[in-house]
């Protein structure tokens, strides 16, 4: 199998052979259709995140065909779809888990990050913490669901009954969950990088009611606002734009240091809070709402081969929507061997 490997943080990845890993039990094989590049990938591979398995394959946003199931999977399972997110495995048994908060199990594993990733034409994947897709939906528009749909929607979750919703860094996460605001009839108000246009005519587009630069002043107070950008001076800024008792929520698993503020930006009974990870209960609600609600994602496909200038493209903000490696030839996709591992 081929893949885009990090080696060392902050450097670049490189394209390596591998034999394709064969599955244990309670696992599955995915032959990659499709990895969207999420901005937890650029936390990992520039050393923001400590600790990653190294070496390491990034990707946790991974749409793919099951090719060869382990002992204890059935084989019915072969020749389907599934996506792969950032939560790989969890103990089950502690406070968290046990509790339905399973996104917070300090024995959790995740995706491209403890556990090799979809930056490559394979991956394994525990089949309980897969989800099985639309075989017939396109897999570059899949994929960004699986991390930026995911976070956003828990994120959404997080805001209430907010009818003015303000999302501050429209990119992957933001694009896709605005998309479901608007279809739950919330005022959607979009704040970019000053001056970034592209960014603010995609929100428009999407139906937000008022789109502009973080620094911009809405046309309306608002109720409560999520961050995805993970730029700390962000979150004084939006808790002066949300009213009494509304919600700030940061996104990110990442973010710069909050400055110092005044205690009268948070007075009022406004609240900060932080969403992590998330559970397989956010996706089975997710992948249904995005259906009803007919969410597409933006997309820009690169070649496997490719991902660092996806990254590069992501880092500096040249991508509208979500960057996405395809490992295969379009006529090379969904061929699928079928077979079980003899383990």
């Amino acid at each position: 199998m081929k893949a885009m490997l990090l080696e060392h943080a902050g450097q670049p990845l490189r394209l390596v052979e591998r034999t394709p890993p064969a599955p244990g039990p309670r696992q599955i094989r995915l032959r990659v259709e499709a990895c969207a590049v999420c901005r937890t990938d650029l936390h990992v591979i520039d050393g923001d995140l400590p600790n990653p398995k190294l070496p390491l394959i990034p990707g946790h946003e991974i749409v793919g065909i099951a090719d060869l199931v382990g002992s204890d999977v059935d084989s019915s399972m072969l020749g389907r779809r599934f996506g792969v997110p950032w939560l790989a495995r969890t103990c089950g048994t502690c406070l968290y888990c046990s509790t339905g908060r399973e996104n917070l199990c300090d024995a959790a594993e995740f995706t491209g990050y403890t556990l090799d990733g979809g930056f490559a034409t394979h991956v394994l994947v525990g089949i309980d913490y897969a989800f099985e897709l639309d075989p017939l939906a396109d897999p570059v528009a899949l994929a960004p669901l699986l991390c930026a749909g995911l976070i956003g929607w828990r994120c959404l979750k997080k805001a209430g009954d907010a009818k003015r919703l303000g999302i501050f860094g429209f990119g992957a996460a933001a694009h896709i969950i605005a998309q479901v605001a608007v279809w739950q009839k919330r005022e959607v108000f979009a704040f970019t990088k000053p001056g970034d246009v592209t960014a603010q005519g995609l929100a428009r587009q999407l139906g937000c009611a008022w789109a502009g630069s973080s620094g911009d002043q809405p046309s309306a107070e608002l109720d409560a606002a999520i961050i995805f950008a993970p730029v700390g001076t962000l979150v004084p800024r939006a808790l002066t734009l949300v009213r009494k008792g509304g919600r700030v929520i940061c996104g990110g698993i990442h973010m710069s240091d909050i400055p110092a503020m005044e205690y009268k930006v948070l007075w009022g009974e406004r609240e900060l809070v932080s969403v992590a990870n998330l559970t397989r209960g956010d996706g089975q609600e997710f992948f249904s709402i995005a259906e009803q609600a007919k969410i597409h994602a933006r997309t820009t496909a690169y070649p496997l081969q490719e991902a660092n200038t996806a990254l590069d493209d992501l880092r500096s903000g040249k991508l509208s929507g979500a960057a996405v490696l395809t490992p295969w030839p379009i006529s090379a996709r969904h061929w699928i061997p079928r077979r079980r591992a003899n383990l």
